[in-house]
């Protein structure tokens, strides 16, 4: 039997990572790119001369990769999901009404 030499996978419980992009904005820029290449095949179509769709759409795919880049930044993995669940929580909950608080006696069961 020969010694064999197993190398160990260090990076098991972390996030996946891509040239700087984590975790969901990986999908989120594969996304753009595919929404952008629809937006060029749909302009070509049309009749836009094939230039300008290049400039469009190069321009466009320049801040589609600026924008998710400083997501990927500023959040981080799971940052962007907790801002998004923080904007939804309720500054105050307002109750104009008693009949929450008493108790009724009345009820059946």
């Amino acid at each position: 039997m020969a010694n064999t030499v197993y190398r160990i996978n260090k990076g098991i419980n972390k996030s996946i990572e891509f040239k700087g992009l984590k975790a969901q904005y990986i999908w989120y820029l594969g996304g753009g790119i595919i929404f952008l290449m629809i937006v060029f095949a749909v302009m070509y179509i049309v009749g836009i001369p094939s230039l300008l769709c290049v400039v469009i759409i190069g321009i466009c795919g320049a801040i589609l990769f600026v924008k998710v880049y400083a997501m990927s930044h500023k959040y981080g993995q799971y940052g962007m999901m907790k801002a998004l669940a923080k904007r939804q929580i309720p500054n105050a909950v307002k109750n104009h009404s008693r009949k929450v608080f008493i108790k009724e006696n009345n009820k059946t069961l």
